[in-house]
């Protein structure tokens, strides 16, 4: 299981991905499942993979090994997100028709899902969500953020806080709570955890973090977010029997 957002604002992009994955109870091991194609005061393209890992790392090195190439469609060469999403998609479906015939004779389905957000120069920021069979949603006003995997926990949480106006600083601090009390919920999902605050028209990432397990703010944060809901429920109204 895994662990990630992203998330649409007025100032730009928040993005973050928890790194656990497992094979049963006794195998747990560390993955990056963020990727980042940058080409600063071009574009900003910025992928969370979910599902399977084997699954989500072929379609992963399938996107590095097109854009490595000339005259065919890739990353460099698409003229907004949604071709890139189109090209996500595009190889998602390679994949699961090269694989997808294998892992059935196993019993297992092709389960790889993606976060896709960016800007590419000449329009917006813009957030989807790629499902397994490869078709995809896109994030709006109306629905700001985008979430995939282990996502019951910090859901809640991101309702309460989250606006379109919401500040990039405020947007990375809610996403941490988030994933605080996910991993507190759910053994599923652990750390390192990366974070990612794009500027709008920046075309360049200037804000990236990753949190280890014992980092000193993200303990901070967990502790004082535990603390101050106490408060707060204590001072709640006593029932009135």
């Amino acid at each position: 299981m895994t662990y990630c957002i992203g998330i649409m604002l007025d100032a730009g992009l928040v993005l973050a991905s928890d790194s656990r994955t497992h094979a049963g109870v006794d195998n747990f091991a560390s993955f990056c499942k963020m990727s980042v194609f940058e080409r600063a005061g071009d574009r900003v393209i910025m992928l969370l993979s979910s599902g399977n890992l084997a699954g989500t790392q072929a379609v992963i090195g399938l996107l590095k090994q097109r854009s490595a190439k000339a005259g065919v469609p890739n990353l460099w060469s698409a003229e907004s997100m949604f071709d890139t999403a189109l090209l996500v998609s595009d190889a998602m479906r390679d994949v699961d028709r090269r694989d997808g015939k294998y892992l059935a004779a196993s019993d297992v389905g092709f389960n790889a899902s993606f976060i896709l957000g960016g800007q590419i120069a000449g329009e917006p920021p813009r957030l989807f969500r790629i499902y397994a069979e490869g078709n995809f949603i896109e994030a709006s006003v109306e629905t700001p953020y985008l979430q995939t995997g282990e996502t019951k926990y910090g859901k809640p949480i991101i309702d309460r806080v989250i606006t379109r106006s919401t500040s990039l600083n405020d947007a990375a601090k809610c996403v941490l709570v988030s994933f605080e009390s996910t991993m507190r919920s759910n053994l599923s999902v652990g750390m390192p955890i990366d974070l990612i605050c794009y500027e709008r028209d920046s075309l360049e990432v200037r804000m990236r973090r990753r949190f280890d397990e014992g980092d000193a703010y993200f303990s901070t944060l967990g502790k004082q977010w535990t603390d101050g809901t106490r408060q707060v429920f204590g001072a709640l109204p006593q029932l009135d029997w």
